[in-house]
C-alpha cells in the first residue's frame, strides 16, 4: 500500500540572524490510507508547526510534503486554495461553522466550494449525516445545538468532499467528557467504516488512546513512535502515559 502522505526532512525556522527558531528539525514520518495517527509534544514542540505545515497554512523551510504523490510545499500560491479545498479536511477546537447557516448548509457548503454537481449534493449531506449521527440536526442552526453536535458536524463537512486526508486540531478541547468520548468513537468508524484517513494534534492522553499510532515529538525532532497494535485502548492509555513522562510530564 502506498502512503497517502510522505512526510521527508522537514524542516521550518523562523526569525533572521540574529533571533533564529528552528520549529521543525528534519521531521520524516508516511501516513498510510485508513489510519488513524496522533501527535503528541509539549508546548512550543512543534507540533502546531507541523500541523500547520502539512495544511498549507504555513511553508516549510525546506524537505518535502508529499499527498497523494504531490509535493505540496512546491504549489503556487494559486494552486494552494484549490488544494487544499480538494485533498484536505480540517476539524477544530472552536468549529468554525458559520452561524448563519444551519447544519446542512455548513456540510453542503464545503461540497459547493470543492465544485461538487449540484444534482449531488443533497444525497451527499445525508448520506455522511446518517452515518455520523446527526441527520436530525441538519435543519438546527449551530447556537441550537451541543458542542458534541456541533463538532460532528464539523466532521461531516470534513469528510463530505471525500479528501485525502483529515487535519484534526485539538478536537476535543473544547467539549465534555462525555461528548469527546462520542467524538473519538466516531473518528474511530470514519476510519474503520469510511476509510477515512485522520492526522490529530492532541495534548490529551485519553484522546490520543483511540489512535491507531501516536507521534512524539520534542525540541522540532520526532522523538519516538507508539503503535497500538492489538492493546486494548487501556493498555495503550499507559503507554502513551509513560512516553509522556519520559518527554518530561504533561505535554502542554
Amino acid at each position: 500500500m502506498n502512503a497517502c502522505m510522505q512526510v521527508q526532512n522537514l524542516e521550518k525556522v523562523y526569525g533572521n540572524k540574529g533571533n533564529v527558531t528552528c520549529a521543525l528539525n528534519g521531521v520524516s514520518f508516511d501516513v498510510y490510507p485508513g489510519e488513524y495517527v496522533g501527535v503528541m509534544g509539549a508546548s512550543g514542540s512543534g507540533k502546531t508547526t507541523l500541523l500547520n505545515c502539512v495544511s498549507t497554512i504555513d511553508r516549510a523551510t525546506a524537505g518535502k510534503i508529499l499527498i497523494e504523490g504531490r509535493d505540496i510545499t512546491e504549489l503556487r500560491s494559486s494552486e494552494v486554495a484549490d488544494f487544499r479545498c480538494r485533498k484536505l479536511g480540517f476539524i477544530f477546537q472552536d468549529y468554525n461553522l458559520l452561524d448563519t447557516l444551519t447544519a446542512y448548509e455548513n456540510i453542503a457548503l464545503a461540497l459547493t466550494i470543492a465544485k461538487t454537481k449540484p444534482g449531488e449534493v443533497d444525497g451527499k449531506v445525508k448520506t455522511v449525516a446518517g452515518k455520523l449521527g446527526i441527520a436530525d440536526v441538519l435543519l438546527k442552526y449551530p447556537v441550537q445545538m451541543s458542542g458534541g453536535q456541533r463538532q460532528r458536524v464539523s466532521a461531516a463537512r470534513a469528510i463530505v468532499t471525500d479528501p485525502a486526508l483529515i487535519l484534526a486540531d485539538e478536537p476535543t478541547g473544547a467539549l465534555d467528557s462525555k461528548s469527546a468520548r462520542a467524538l473519538l468513537e466516531c473518528f474511530q468508524s470514519m476510519v474503520k467504516e469510511l476509510g477515512s484517513t485522520i492526522l490529530m494534534v492532541t495534548h490529551d492522553p485519553f484522546s490520543a488512546s483511540y489512535c491507531d499510532r501516536i507521534l512524539f515529538i520534542r525540541d522540532g525532532k520526532l522523538f519516538t513512535e507508539l503503535r497500538r497494535g492489538e492493546d486494548k485502548r487501556k493498555d495503550f492509555f499507559d503507554k502513551i502515559i509513560d512516553v509522556m513522562a519520559v518527554l518530561g510530564g504533561e505535554t502542554e
